[in-house]
């Protein structure tokens, strides 16, 4: 019963969506939601791909495309957009340390920010629309619980570089055994697609080392410019994974411009 209000702790922190008032809350309870998140990204993921599947059953593949990531921004109230938006901001704009983080708590959006989020957004729908609407339901699936392991990752090795902000309550030292628990629940959706065709096992490697890198590539690059990460670094990694993953499932179906 704990994991389980665990569990819709989690789902309200990140998400729009109503829980029930039997979980109650107690603030400690965050300090240990953050297992969880992949788990939530199943939820999203899951909607997300209901939203193509109806929209692809009635509407041409890039309509279904843009609305299930429509979808996806709503139910999560944008919340890792903007942290994208800002982590664009604040690493573009800013030299030192203290104006990273001074840009990135700026609620205003900035050039970066802005081209940035229509860049990823564009790349986001264009792939999902080129690939089979099988298999964009079950990327859908699969890539938004991979792409939160990714961010969560950084929850478990890295250290939270501001002394207050959005993601303070997830920013205790997480727990390898913690860790275990997001990386089983993100693994298993994407095992079984695997299992069952949906998915293949090739794009699933391909996907899970490209988001890997560029996970590595971010964490770095955070520590040696603010000494660890920040709730903007968090949604900044799950974006960026996010169209990785898309990205590495298009290209294991060969289907590149210039491929013979």
């Amino acid at each position: 019963m704990h994991q389980l209000r665990l569990f819709f702790t989690a789902l309200q922190f990140f998400t729009r969506l109503p829980i029930p008032r039997w979980v109650g809350f107690e603030p400690h309870w965050l300090n240990q939601a953050s297992r969880y998140f992949p788990l939530v990204g199943l939820v999203v993921g899951a909607l997300a791909a209901a939203v193509y599947a109806l929209a692809a059953w009635l509407l041409p593949v890039p309509v279904a495309a843009v609305l299930s990531t429509a979808a996806g921004i709503y139910i999560t109230g944008a919340f890792h957009e903007d942290g994208f938006a800002d982590t664009c901001d604040g690493f573009g704009g800013g030299m030192s340390a203290e104006r990273v983080m001074e840009i990135m708590k700026d609620s205003r959006i900035g050039a970066y920010g802005a081209i940035g989020t229509i860049c990823i957004l564009a790349l986001k729908c264009t792939t999902l629309a080129m690939l089979p609407p099988l298999t964009a339901i079950a990327a859908l699936l699969a890539v938004h619980p991979l792409s939160r392991l990714m961010a969560t990752a950084l929850i478990w090795r890295l250290e939270y570089a501001r002394a207050e902000g959005k993601a303070k309550p997830l920013a205790h030292k997480m727990r390898s055994s913690e860790f275990l628990i997001a990386a089983i629940t993100a693994a298993l959706p994407a095992l079984l697609l695997c299992v069952y065709g949906w998915l293949s096992w090739l794009a699933l490697a391909g996907g899970l080392l490209a988001a890997a890198a560029a996970s590595y590539r971010l964490a770095t690059m955070f520590v040696r410019r603010i000494g660890g990460y920040t709730g903007d670094c968090l949604g900044a990694v799950q974006q960026v994974t996010e169209v990785v993953f898309y990205l590495a499932i298009l290209a294991s179906l060969q289907h590149g411009a210039l491929a013979v």
